[in-house]
């Protein structure tokens, strides 16, 4: 076993280290989107003109030609290449077409695709529009800009697309938490953009409608402010290309905010003619990795660690954000301009930061950036004690409310500073700390799941009930409890029966049980289970070790290189990262080789 270990380790360490750019950190790759790909070329066409634009038409027909040939044996199309096919994404396709106006040149990719929706949603346009907006329920994040693109393009009638009110945007940040906004805190831009959009192509003679007319302009010039300079919001292709095709069906094809959108969506354009959903996750996986060389022992093998550490510190946002009102001492996910400080990357950089010796090396005077870090995280944490991603109080919809996962890592993020700031008599940071860590690990407990499993927000598994991931949410909890030195309490006790529990024949674990494994789910697990199995308990070691062979075969076979969608981007859009798989691979081997049960002489 530990040659095996040994040689995968040393396989994945190679790659992780190669996909290093020259100035230090990681970027990542996100797989390119059938989805993303299908609204900016619908946006080109449609805000943009694009039969009007040489470069731009060109840019169009690609994309369209990249549709085609990933479009899923089925006729549908799913989210990535991997994914299995899903009605907002085939209904966003034919939409494609229709604007573009290449249904004839495209017509048999088109007929196969609606006929799966067909087959999905029922015959009539009608139905479309209601299996959309059943699925999505009270949440129109989702909906509502898909049945405006549908609208657009003359698939459904507007009367079926749900209106937004845009009016509501104008009211003080502050206020967004009380006014039960129909969409989910980072959508304020399709709020704004597709709300005007639906007022003015679906009239009505509501005494209200007068108000709406009225905030328009308004609401727009709260629109441009939300609007980072590269014209990205978010970073996100969809939301971008979504916010310029309702302007422009709103009659502001003109507005400074498509210009500036649309030059987003031609920069960042493939060569093979697709669009990822976001730009890149640098500052996530540059975290990931830090970490995962940590757990492993190996950060000895990075060179020029103070540049990466000034590369993270230097992220960290210094000025109250302009899209979501965050106060300063955040981290987004990216250093991009449409990048926006959240609830994960924060804990992310602070752990990785951490591992790098910032705390160490800057001493008492350098404590500037650990207690905004930490003081933001407080000042987001929910009354439920859980931590929601982006604004504190809008747990009404399904990402804006506390998560497990998050919570787990902003606890695993804080706790280790607890003495240092009794050392350094930071008494507040201390008792924000103590908050933090308390209510969070209740908030964990009463999550828990009768099986022992918590359910993650942001990740999930295609295969799985609902599309849920509870493996990796009780990996991610469970490396809370053990950082914590909690590994005894009921609840991490029955959290690591339950991914026993959840292990597949061969060894594998996928994202729930009998569900088929995979690469990262595997690794995640035995990042856990290496240390929190103890070495009396022979059946779990005996298990663990059957989950590093696997792990091991896999990494052979080269599995480590093709990543799975097992992430949730904004409202449910399924990703993969090329370095997931990697990084985690990195955790669960490095544990086992630094763990005795399984590094043993003459093993």
């Amino acid at each position: 076993m530990t040659r095996e270990l040994t040689e995968a380790f040393d396989l994945v360490l190679g790659d992780l280290l190669a996909a290093r750019d020259p100035l230090g950190h990681w970027e990542g790759e996100l797989c390119s989107s059938a989805l993303s790909t299908a609204v900016a070329v619908s946006a080109l066409a449609h805000a943009g003109r694009a039969g009007d634009n040489h470069s731009d038409w060109g840019l169009v027909q690609r994309g369209l030609e990249w549709l085609q040939a990933n479009q899923n044996a089925d006729g549908g199309f799913g989210d990535t290449v991997r994914s299995k096919s899903n009605l907002s994404t085939s209904i966003l396709c034919l939409c494609a077409w229709r604007l573009t106006k290449s249904v004839d040149k495209h017509a048999l990719a088109y007929g196969r695709c609606q006929d799966w929706v067909a087959r999905r949603a029922g015959a009539h346009s009608r139905d479309w529009a209601k299996a959309v907006r059943d699925y999505y329920g009270t949440d129109r994040t989702f909906s509502v800009p898909i049945l405006t693109t549908c609208a657009l393009a003359g698939l459904v009638d507007w009367n079926e697309v749900p209106r937004l009110p845009h009016e509501l945007s104008v009211l003080p940040q502050s206020w967004y938490r009380f006014a039960s906004l129909p969409v989910v805190s980072y959508a304020l831009p399709a709020l704004i953009s597709m709300g005007i959009c639906i007022h003015r192509n679906r009239p009505s003679i509501n005494p209200w409608s007068g108000v709406r007319s009225l905030a328009a302009k308004p609401a727009l010039r709260v629109l441009t402010g939300l609007q980072p300079e590269n014209g990205g919001f978010l970073e996100a292709t969809p939301l971008t290309a979504f916010v310029a095709l309702s302007l422009a069906g709103a009659g502001e094809r003109s507005h400074p905010v498509v210009a500036k959108g649309l030059g987003f969506l031609r920069a960042s354009a493939r060569e093979d003619g697709s669009w990822p959903i976001d730009t890149h996750l640098a500052t996530w996986v540059t975290s990931l990795a830090v970490k995962a060389l940590d757990d492993a022992g190996r950060l000895e093998t990075l060179d020029a660690q103070g540049e990466l550490t000034d590369y993270l510190l230097n992220q960290q946002h210094r000025c109250r954000h302009p899209f979501t009102g965050a106060e300063p001492g955040g981290w987004a996910w990216t250093p991009l301009a449409g990048g926006v400080p959240d609830a994960d990357d924060t804990p992310g950089a602070l752990i990785a930061l951490r591992a790098l010796g910032a705390e160490r090396e800057k001493g008492r005077e350098g404590w500037d950036w650990l207690a905004r870090g930490i003081g933001w995280l407080g000042g987001l944490q929910n009354r439920d004690g859980g931590m929601p991603t982006f604004c504190r109080g809008w747990g009404k919809l399904p990402f804006d409310r506390s998560g497990t996962d998050l919570t787990a890592h902003a606890i695993r993020a804080v706790a280790p500073f607890r003495e240092s700031a009794h050392e350094h008599r930071l008494e507040s940071v201390r008792v924000e700390i103590r908050l933090l860590v308390e209510s969070g690990l209740e908030y964990l407990s009463r999550q828990q799941r009768p099986d022992g499993s918590w359910l993650p927000l942001w990740f999930g598994h295609q295969d799985a009930e609902n599309d849920a991931n509870p493996v990796f949410g009780t990996a991610r909890v469970l490396l809370a409890y053990r950082d914590l030195d909690l590994v005894d309490l009921v609840e991490a006790r029955k959290g690591v029966q339950y991914l026993l529990s959840a292990q597949n024949a061969d060894g594998s674990w996928g994202g729930d049980r009998d569900v088929a494994g995979q690469v990262e789910e595997t690794a995640l697990a035995l990042t856990a289970l290496v240390d929190l199995v103890p070495a009396s308990h022979a059946k779990g070691v005996s298990q663990v070790r059957r989950g590093l062979g696997w792990l091991c075969r896999a990494i052979r076979e080269g599995r480590h290189r093709q990543a799975s969608p097992i992430g949730f981007y904004f409202a449910r859009l399924w990703y993969f990262e090329k370095l997931y798989p990697i990084i985690f691979s990195i955790s669960a081997l490095g544990r086992a080789l630094r763990t005795p049960v399984f590094h043993s002489p003459g093993d």
